[in-house]
């Protein structure tokens, strides 16, 4: 099967579809340091670095359109998110870049398409966007599934649930994929084996402390002696101070009243603020994990690119570009690579 990533991003979905067969010919990125890390670690794979509203289905003119094609992505989703409730409705303009994935599924009509994005948009405005995007699929003649993934149900060290429409032009349902011979991987199988780190490290490339201690850090560090992305925030010494008052699963209610005179009221902080990792559980979502401060299970520091790919699922071969903000960016938006190896494995099977 073929495929062509849409808002590709760094391409988690792109490297899992991959990992279970799909050669993907072409993706479109308009984030010039997304596309960068993209580049480096798809080769063979045409990105088209250009706003997706500029796309058209003559730009994947090198399509063997005797093979069957996956058409597959996730439209920025910041509007849709349940933390983001000033920006969830019908006069914001991102919230409408799904059209644009509509249309050139008009144009392209790939025997497959998957569409992914955060559950919030299921109630967004009552669900019109949801309602609008599963009608407009079933207007061009697609079969859809869908359901709601979480990561850790699927040998995943991250609580992150995640959306998927799936259409099929031969009319397959498809069902979930089975949860049953997945166990639970939590942070400390995850990152375990990773070096020991200073607040603010800005040394990109370390060794690893230690053989790996998990089936999960061993497949994700695969024969690698060295990997890169070991950057850190340089918090300042107060946030360091907030850090240590914080105990493993606990957060910022934690923290004494005196180190947290900025806040005007401190009450209002959401639960994922300050939140130190519990290492015995699958860890709470990776977004933007530097603004609110995700705090390493047993260091006083922010975690490291690495530790929040490792978390993610990226094999530690994979390699981030671009300052440690975007860096930082790219893999909190990423699809779990995994995952999406998953979903598309059980979409193989069925093709």
């Amino acid at each position: 099967m073929q495929g062509i990533d849409l808002f590709s991003g760094v391409g988690g979905m792109s490297l899992g579809a991959s990992q279970s067969g799909v050669s993907i010919k072409y993706a479109v990125e308009i984030d010039k340091h997304a596309a960068e890390t993209f580049d480096v670690n798809h080769k063979g794979v045409k990105l088209l670095r250009k706003d997706i509203k500029e796309v058209h289905s003559n730009d994947f003119s090198g399509l063997d359109r005797r093979e069957p094609l996956i058409v597959f992505g996730g439209p920025p989703c910041q509007g849709f998110s349940t933390s983001n409730r000033k920006n969830r409705n019908l006069s914001n303009e991102n919230n409408w870049l799904f059209e644009e994935y509509l249309r050139l599924i008009g144009e392209i009509k790939p025997e497959w398409i998957v569409f992914e994005n955060v559950k919030g948009i299921l109630d967004t405005e009552n669900g019109y966007f949801f309602d609008k995007i599963v009608s407009s699929f079933e207007d061009y003649g697609y079969c859809t599934s869908w359901f709601v993934l979480n990561s850790a149900d699927y040998g995943i060290p991250q609580v992150r649930n995640r959306l998927f429409i799936i259409g099929s032009l031969k009319g397959i349902k498809v069902p979930p994929p089975t949860q049953n011979s997945f166990q639970t991987v939590t942070v400390k199988d995850a990152l375990s084996d990773l070096p020991i780190l200073e607040n603010g490290n800005t040394s990109s490339v370390h060794i690893y402390s230690s053989r790996p201690k998990s089936e999960y850090a061993k497949n994700l560090r695969g024969e690698l002696s060295e990997c890169t992305g070991h950057l850190v925030t340089k918090n300042s010494p107060l946030i360091v101070e907030r850090y240590k008052h914080i105990p493993q699963g606990g957060n910022w209610e934690s923290i004494p009243e005196e180190l947290m005179t900025n806040y005007a009221n401190k009450s209002r902080c959401h639960t994922g603020i300050y939140k130190r990792l519990d290492p015995l559980k699958p860890s709470v979502v990776i977004g933007n994990f530097r603004k609110n401060m995700l705090i390493h299970p047993y260091q006083d520091r922010g975690l490291s690119v690495r530790e929040a790919a490792r978390l993610q699922s990226f094999p530690d071969s994979f390699e981030f570009k671009g300052s440690i903000g975007f860096q930082q960016q790219q893999v909190g938006n990423a699809v779990p690579p995994q995952l999406a190896k998953i979903l598309f494995e059980s979409i193989m099977e069925l093709n």
